[in-house]
């Protein structure tokens, strides 16, 4: 397999990480450019000791260190809050947990993708724990069709201290369930079985009140090509518990430093 085959093999979920560290598509996106043109100018910055996997995430996460990138982009996002700044995120615990929990790299891997060792991988995933486990408890909808996933979404929210306001199978009844009890968070499936679409749905949601939102969906290369408005906090079915719990935390987290919860138009 080509260099290049390589990279846009493991594109789409790069994308996804620096989008969960971001707090949106533009800035996610922005960074994963930044590497791709440090890498076409030399190759030889990708260290393969691990993989290339671990290698992209690596280069990666070397930009994002040291590179303090605009926020301003012609990529549309979904509507989130506009005060988000990246100086709010504390760097490195945050991205030990998420790439323990969200991307299932080993701490070996982390380690080395961070710079770090294992010890220190292990200390830092721990004060990422904290961290989310101070997150102020919130209202949460959840939009999924398939009755064993809801029940188990519904089950590992209400475990990370949440309260779940209710259930939504179409988009008709997520729309009809926000509008009486707003959430403060929306766990959210992409398609939904009566050929509606949760994405949609929160949109139509987004053009009254603020709320961040994780997608969860089968097929999370199609979300995140980069090319069109996508979702910027992404997980994928089969899903673990942690998985959940890091995104979640990491989009309220987003929330949590918004200067307000002023409403604003959805993305067209």
């Amino acid at each position: 397999m080509s260099r290049s085959q390589l990279v846009a093999e493991h594109l789409p979920l790069l994308r996804r990480y620096a989008r969960a560290l971001t707090g949106n598509q533009a800035s996610g996106d922005a960074y994963v450019g930044a590497m791709l043109e440090a890498l076409l100018q030399d190759p030889s910055l990708l260290d393969e000791q691990h993989g290339p996997r671990a290698g992209l995430f690596r280069l990666f996460t070397q930009i994002w260190n040291s590179v303090s990138l605009n926020d301003d982009s012609d990529v549309a996002t979904l509507p989130m809050p506009s005060e988000r700044r990246l100086s709010n995120i504390t760097p490195l615990p945050r991205q030990a947990f998420l790439l323990l929990s969200l991307e299932g790299f080993s701490e070996e891997e982390v380690a080395f993708i961070l710079g770090t060792d294992v010890v220190e991988t292990r200390k830092l995933a721990d004060t990422a724990g904290r961290e989310m486990a101070a997150e102020i408890a919130t209202d949460v909808l959840i939009i999924e069709d398939e009755t064993f996933i809801a029940m188990d979404l519904e089950s590992l929210v209400k475990n990370l201290g949440h309260n779940v306001i209710g259930v939504a199978r179409t988009h008709s009844d997520a729309v009809a369930l926000a509008k009486n009890k707003k959430p403060g968070l929306i766990l959210a499936d992409i398609q939904l079985a009566d050929g509606s679409s949760g994405l949609d749905a929160v949109n139509e949601l987004l053009k009254t009140f603020e709320v961040p939102v994780v997608f969860i969906t089968a097929y999370p290369e199609r979300f995140l090509t980069g090319e069109r408005p996508e979702p910027a906090f992404l997980i994928s079915k089969p899903f673990q518990p942690a998985m959940v719990s890091a995104v979640a935390s990491q989009a309220l987290f987003f929330q949590r430093n918004s200067r307000n919860r002023a409403p604003r138009a959805a993305a067209s």
